[in-house]
């Protein structure tokens, strides 16, 4: 599964791997394809730097990348505490009384909250990029789109290439004229933040926008056929996510989320504002119906809601409410139905790839076979 772009970064199969989990990108990496960290959650330099020893030493010299999340834009003198000072008191009403009926224990006195979304703020996104750099990484990847021209400047002066999510064809020539190296397709079955075209309808149309940058295909893709359809629309990779959640290398700090995931089919997901205030798709649960529910207060706009409900979600997860408990992830959640290691997943990749190019040589009259 080669194509110009993974020969270019040196990977044996064109197939990005986003995680969130330092040994899942390391083992994507190892398997042949690019793993790629995501530092959203890394509110401590040293945390991440941590981690990027810990790459560092266990991915056999193969490249990776990394993933933030950074506004294009600066937002000058506004700090958490403001945001937090615009949060309805109604909403947080709202929020003690669904918690309260679901009998969610309250978390002990002196214990943090757990992460908050505050790598929206750009003060975050470049002490992160400040600790990355002094690192071999690869690529740097923005979930919010561009990040800001000194940023690109920066990791082209230092030979790295820069991708930017794009989930409609006028985002993506907005991030060819900023100058960006890859753009990443992101379909509407994709988890997490996403828009409203599906893959298979956005990935030729953001290939013919912006050509000759390559493009990455995102949302809905977990078999080789998948694959090899995104390459065939002119993709010259997959960026994957959700198939990771369920690997043996997986740190998912719940049990309870990895059978919810493995028993979930791919209609058991909604895109829904309840985590950060953005559309993102994530398993449907009690939790997000009760915001999406008319007769409720309805959600913030992006960062308020994230903020308002961070404590909410540590309480959840902590002590496994299941009606309430869920995760971003995408509706190839349908395909995840038992946990397998990293390598197993790419060798399902590579052999139903091959399957798919076989087939296709036959219709066209190319093979013997």
């Amino acid at each position: 599964m080669q194509t110009e772009l993974s020969k270019t970064l040196g990977v044996e199969h064109a197939v990005f791997g986003f995680t969130p989990f330092p040994a899942v990108a390391a083992a994507i990496s190892r398997a042949g394809g690019f793993g790629v960290l995501g530092a959203v959650r890394y509110t401590a330099p040293d945390d991440l730097k941590r981690d990027l020893d810990w790459i560092e030493a266990h991915v056999d010299g193969k490249p990776y990348g990394l993933d933030v999340v950074m506004p294009a834009k600066k937002v000058e003198g506004v700090t958490e505490a403001d945001v937090e000072a615009m949060i309805p008191e109604g909403h947080r009403q709202f929020v003690r009384d669904t918690l309260a009926k679901y009998g969610v224990p309250e978390l002990a006195d002196g214990e943090a909250s757990g992460w908050r979304i505050t790598g929206w703020m750009e003060q975050v996104a470049r002490t992160q990029l400040d600790v990355a750099f002094d690192y071999p990484i690869r690529l740097l990847a923005n979930a919010l789109g561009s990040p800001p021209a000194d940023v690109v400047d920066r990791a082209h002066d230092q030979d790295v290439l820069v991708a930017a999510l794009a989930g409609s064809a006028r985002h993506a020539i907005k991030h060819r004229d900023a100058g960006i190296d890859i753009v990443v397709a992101q379909g509407y079955e994709a988890g997490g933040h996403t828009g409203e075209i599906a893959t298979m309808v956005l990935t030729p149309e953001v290939v013919d926008a912006v050509a000759p940058l390559p493009v990455l295909a995102a949302g809905g893709i977990g078999s080789g056929r998948q694959v090899a359809a995104a390459l065939s629309l002119g993709a010259q990779g997959v960026w994957l996510g959700s198939m990771w959640l369920t690997v043996t290398e997986a740190d998912l700090s719940s049990p309870a989320v990895t059978r919810k995931l493995l028993a979930a089919g791919s209609g058991d997901t909604v895109r829904s504002r309840a985590l950060t205030g953005k559309p993102a798709r994530q398993l449907r649960t009690e939790w997000t119906d009760a915001w999406d529910d008319a007769n409720g207060p309805g959600t913030l706009p992006m960062p308020l809601q994230g903020l308002l409900v961070a404590e909410a979600l540590t309480r959840i997860q902590k002590y496994e409410v299941e009606p309430l408990l869920g995760t971003p992830v995408g509706q190839i959640v349908g395909r995840m139905t038992a946990e397998r290691s990293v390598q197993a997943v790419f060798d399902d990749l590579t052999r139903g790839f091959e399957q798919a190019v076989d087939r296709i040589n036959r219709i066209a009259g190319r093979s013997g076979k």
